[in-house]
């Protein structure tokens, strides 16, 4: 598939390697090198800072999302112009959703990790089609693959769903899994009651 516009998640802090800072901004070199716009939650610091200042340092094009509380506790990236200031953190994902065909995750938090299963969700649920991929830096997403698995393989994920979340180790691998991926929305089954 054509991905035009990414939706980026990932830590309003920097973590204590710092090759996830490293990564993050070689991220946002390596979209704008491919034209694709980024799409982040709109702020200044930890990791978000440094993927949207790998993308406007090669003149990339960035769009910002960020609720007004956060905006106001100037934490918004000074140097993203097109900054789209919200109400509330549901509005945020929804419209940072729309905006993109794709959606890779960087180290986070809960935050994070909130954000990369509700668009995985949404795509099994048929909500939209599009991929969602797992950048794991220096091993930080092993437990959570491991856990992805172990869903698969104790029945609470279809092993056709296994393809909703998408692992790689360079951002260069991921995005060929994108140009490569197919959602298995014609597999969903949805779950109804048996009949008394």
């Amino acid at each position: 598939m054509k991905i035009n516009s990414v939706a980026v998640y990932c830590g309003a802090s920097s973590g204590i390697d710092p090759i996830f800072v490293e990564q993050a901004r070689a991220l946002g070199v390596l979209l704008a090198s491919r034209g694709i716009r980024l799409v982040y939650g709109g702020g200044g610091i930890g990791l978000m800072g440094a993927v949207a200042d790998g993308v406007l340092s090669q003149g990339g094009d960035v769009i910002g999302v960020i609720p007004d509380r956060l905006m106001a506790a100037e934490l918004g990236h000074v140097g993203v112009a097109d900054m789209r200031i919200v109400k509330s953190m549901h509005e945020r994902k929804a419209l940072m959703a729309s905006l993109s065909d794709a959606f890779i995750v960087l180290p986070g938090g809960f935050g994070t990790m909130d954000e990369l299963f509700e668009a995985a969700t949404w795509t099994q649920l048929t909500y939209h089609e599009k991929p969602c991929g797992v950048l794991n830096i220096a091993g930080y997403f092993d437990p959570l693959q491991a856990m992805v698995e172990r869903m698969v393989a104790s029945g609470f994920v279809p092993p056709e769903h296994r393809a909703l979340v998408l692992f790689d180790t360079t951002a260069e691998q991921l995005l060929q899994q994108f140009e490569g991926w197919t959602t298995p929305r014609s597999k969903i089954k949805f779950l109804k009651a048996p009949d008394p």
